[in-house]
């Protein structure tokens, strides 16, 4: 079928996006669903710094890509072997088409499902093979979702079937931001309440984590980032109190602590990566949750991580469990617990992607919603 979709020819493009045009809206060619594969509809996507990361190459992946990886829809048509999703079911998709029978996926640790992490390296689909062409010519997918399209085909393991009555536009933010900042908070930070929690770096991952932490019933809160509106935001969600990276220190010991319990790290640079170990206590735990250049290192004080039996991990994909959690999250966002709905800045068409790339990376964006059908 014929479809639209927003492509990346060659990563590094200069900014401003709205000028250089690194995304082009493209007329594609999309095969119907294989064995144990989903063609979606999609209505609603999100834009995050994963995506960004691509288009300024501090994570390459083989173009040309259909871009996105967070989204929602309803799903159209279901492939040989599928037998429990069904056309007009609603989803939301997960950028780890977990494939359930590899030793981390039987172990509970969807996220690192190795066939998954290998398909989507390459930028095809985790039965093998890309879905996507043009003119003839092959088209990569993004982490198995490339959701900047009117449709997608993903394999079923990327879907999370959810109630039709949730709005698509909220959904898709569970398919990457509340996943993973709420699971870095709640799955592998295992935070408890009355323990206190840093969040540093606050995008929509940051944010979410925010929204996590204070289910967990952490006290204090302290909510980290350089642009003021975004801590504001924080304040608002719940954080006791937010600051600017230089004045982190200073505010956990205006607390009359030693340190923090748990500081978990949003922003994917190393900065941050530093700024979070060092406001943890004796004890504590450091979890890694944003993606750095790959090229990027950084140091760790080795004696203090044996002596204060520090705790440093990463967290990919908020270490969750997409089928078991998405569903969880929901429920609490009914609850009024997760009030997802303050993290859209803005709703775009989808021919505005460039000038949305453009808002994330100056910081004005938390999370803007692309609408393919508008675009």
């Amino acid at each position: 079928m014929r479809i639209t979709a927003a492509v990346l020819d060659a990563i590094g493009a200069e900014r401003p996006y709205a000028d250089s045009r690194p995304l082009r809206i493209a007329a594609l060619e999309l095969e119907g669903p294989g064995p144990g594969e989903l063609l979606v509809r999609i209505a609603a996507a999100g834009l995050c710094h994963s995506d960004l990361s691509v288009v300024d190459g501090s994570r390459p992946r083989p173009v040309p890509m259909a871009l996105g990886h967070e989204a929602a829809g309803v799903v159209e048509g279901v492939g040989p072997g599928v037998l429990d999703v069904m056309p007009g079911d609603h989803v939301v998709l997960t950028f780890v088409p977990s494939c359930g029978t590899c030793e981390d996926c039987a172990a509970g640790r969807p996220a690192l499902c190795g066939p998954a992490a290998a398909a989507n390296s390459a930028g095809r689909m985790l039965g093998g093979g890309v879905r996507l062409s043009e003119r003839g010519a092959p088209v990569h997918h993004h982490l198995g979702v490339s959701g900047f399209a009117s449709h997608a085909v993903v394999s079923r393991g990327s879907a999370v079937v959810v109630p039709a009555d949730v709005p698509l536009s909220i959904a898709a933010l569970f398919g990457c931001a509340m996943l993973t900042g709420t699971g870095a908070v709640l799955s592998a930070a295992g935070v408890r309440p009355g323990e206190s929690v840093a969040v540093v770096g606050l995008g929509g991952v940051g944010l979410a984590a925010v929204m996590g932490a204070v289910v967990a019933g952490s006290t204090p809160l302290l909510a980290v980032d350089p642009i003021a509106g975004k801590r504001e935001l924080a304040l608002g969600l719940g954080a006791t109190e937010a600051v600017e990276p230089a004045d982190a220190a200073a505010a956990v010991a205006g607390l009359g602590l030693d340190g923090i319990h748990h500081a978990i790290e949003t922003s994917g640079t190393t900065a941050g990566i530093e700024t979070a170990y060092r406001l943890t206590r004796r004890g504590g735990t450091t979890v890694c949750v944003g993606l750095p250049d790959l090229s990027k290192r950084f140091p760790v004080p080795a004696a203090g991580l044996v002596g204060e039996a520090r705790t440093l991990i990463g967290s990919y994909l908020g270490s969750a469990a997409p089928q078991r959690d998405v569903p969880r999250l929901l429920r609490l966002w009914r609850a009024g617990s997760l009030p997802v709905e303050r993290l859209v800045t803005a709703s775009r068409p989808l021919g505005e992607v460039n000038e949305a790339m453009d808002d994330l990376a100056d910081g004005v964006a938390v999370r803007q919603i692309l609408e393919p059908a508008a675009g």
